[in-house]
């Protein structure tokens, strides 16, 4: 029995030491495990926070947008952008502040809008629908080179029709109508057959009258 226990004394002594040895490591093992435990439980309710707090200040914009007033739904729009910018919110309020700048006759402002969702927005759809409607401004106000330069940009297919049909509208515009009609002829390729873009691009194709 003795010899047992003095076994055991070895046993437990020799855990001493190891721990007299190794206790930081394994405190510091331990604090790091927790430090990651409650740093990935932060990042989630914070993340949580982040997608309340920008869902609620959207909730404002759209409230603003039946407003009207541009002023107001821009505010509202540029207060999202500050605090919550990578949120997917911040660039569909500046898209909706856009239009009502542009309705407003703002054109800067909304061009500026435009910008940001293209600079900002991790969703292509959104940057694409921004760059259009950049490119359309931009076609209104006859700079006609700059408005080309965007519809060169890459784009995924699903895209293609319209880029065309704008970049048609572009060139007929600058009386280059063969470059237009071989545009919107690609436009028309591409298009969806049950949609009525499709329909409107046939009547621009048509207004060019028969080719040369």
């Amino acid at each position: 029995m003795s010899e047992l226990d003095l076994h055991e004394q070895e046993q437990v002594d020799a855990l001493k030491a190891w721990w007299k040895e190794n206790s930081n490591w394994v405190y510091g093992l331990v604090t790091v495990a927790l430090l990651a435990f409650a740093g990935s439980q932060f990042w989630k309710q914070h993340q949580a926070s982040q997608i309340a707090g920008a869902s609620s200040l959207y909730g404002e914009v759209m409230k603003q947008t039946a407003s009207g007033d541009a002023k107001r739904i821009g505010d509202a729009a540029d207060a999202l952008a500050d605090r919550f910018s990578t949120s997917p919110y911040a660039a569909r309020a500046q898209l909706l502040a856009a239009q009502t700048s542009q309705q407003a006759a703002d054109a800067t402002r909304a061009k500026a809008r435009l910008w940001w969702v293209i600079e900002h927005s991790d969703e292509e759809g959104l940057q694409h629908v921004a760059r259009l409607k950049l490119a359309a401004m931009l076609l209104d106000e006859k700079q006609y080179d700059d408005a080309l330069k965007h519809l060169k940009t890459p784009h995924s297919a699903a895209f293609n029709s319209v880029y065309d049909d704008l970049k048609g509208d572009v060139l007929s515009a600058m009386g280059n109508t063969e470059e237009a009609r071989s545009a919107y002829k690609q436009a028309l390729a591409n298009a969806d057959a049950q949609t009525a873009q499709r329909n409107l691009i046939q009547l621009k194709l048509d207004g060019l009258g028969n080719a040369k």
